[in-house]
């Protein structure tokens, strides 16, 4: 999977150059590449921002440098998204979808947003991450590529994908490591058994305790 990213600010996303994400772009499992919209402005200063008409606070991202910019990598099998309050919410299934994609574009808009000519002509998915506001996409980038990238064959492991919170509609079990016995902290027997039936049961049991005390919404989605 090819993935790029415009943004004014490239040098927001060193997270993506570590751990997990590092290792499946060291083995060709995903490209990642950072493109500076300001290069793409035919303004002689680099400027990338305007009073939007009408009035109103803040500055809002010109056309021309986001226009050129997409263009500068769009394929025929390119999908654009947008991070967007007014978006789509993220979610595991839509991660599902957008990992058998083989290029992805993210806009990554900021200030008061970009202007709205964009999304008319380029037809971007835009996508949520929450009801809430961020000062730009960049953030939100990260989280849905590092969501969907976990769904791309061979960056972690499936028995990975298949025991976590949302994996199937229930909110994952506590777990435990060395050492057994933390500041009187005990690990529960039933792990220390060796018995992988009464294990897997007593997960099962724990995550559906957890779901109901936490997220009971996620119980009544499914009835």
């Amino acid at each position: 999977m090819i993935i790029d990213i415009l943004t004014l600010f490239p040098e927001s996303f060193s997270y993506l150059n570590s751990s997990i994400l590092k290792r499946a772009q060291e083995s060709g499992i995903l490209t990642i590449n950072i493109i500076d919209i300001r290069t793409f402005s035919k303004d002689k200063h680099k400027k990338c921002d305007d009073y939007p008409f009408g009035g109103g606070a803040g500055m809002l991202m010109t056309p021309q440098p986001i226009y050129d910019a997409i263009k500068s990598v769009q394929k025929e099998n390119s999908k654009i998204i947008l991070p967007s309050p007014s978006g789509k919410t993220l979610s595991p299934s839509l991660a599902k979808e957008l990992s058998k994609e083989e290029h992805l574009i993210f806009v990554c808009g900021h200030y008061e947003g970009i202007d709205q000519r964009i999304i008319d002509i380029f037809s971007p998915l835009e996508i949520s991450i929450g009801d809430y506001v961020l000062t730009g996409g960049e953030l939100s980038t990260m989280v849905i590529i590092d969501t969907l990238s976990r769904f791309v064959e061979g960056v972690i492991s499936e028995e990975s994908l298949a025991e976590e919170s949302f994996s199937n509609d229930n909110l994952e079990y506590p777990q435990y490591t060395r050492p057994a016995d933390f500041m009187g902290y005990k690990v529960p027997e039933v792990l220390l058994s060796g018995n992988h039936a009464e294990i897997a049961k007593w997960r099962k049991q724990q995550s559906e305790q957890k779901t109901l005390a936490r997220r009971p919404d996620l119980i009544k989605g499914k009835k």
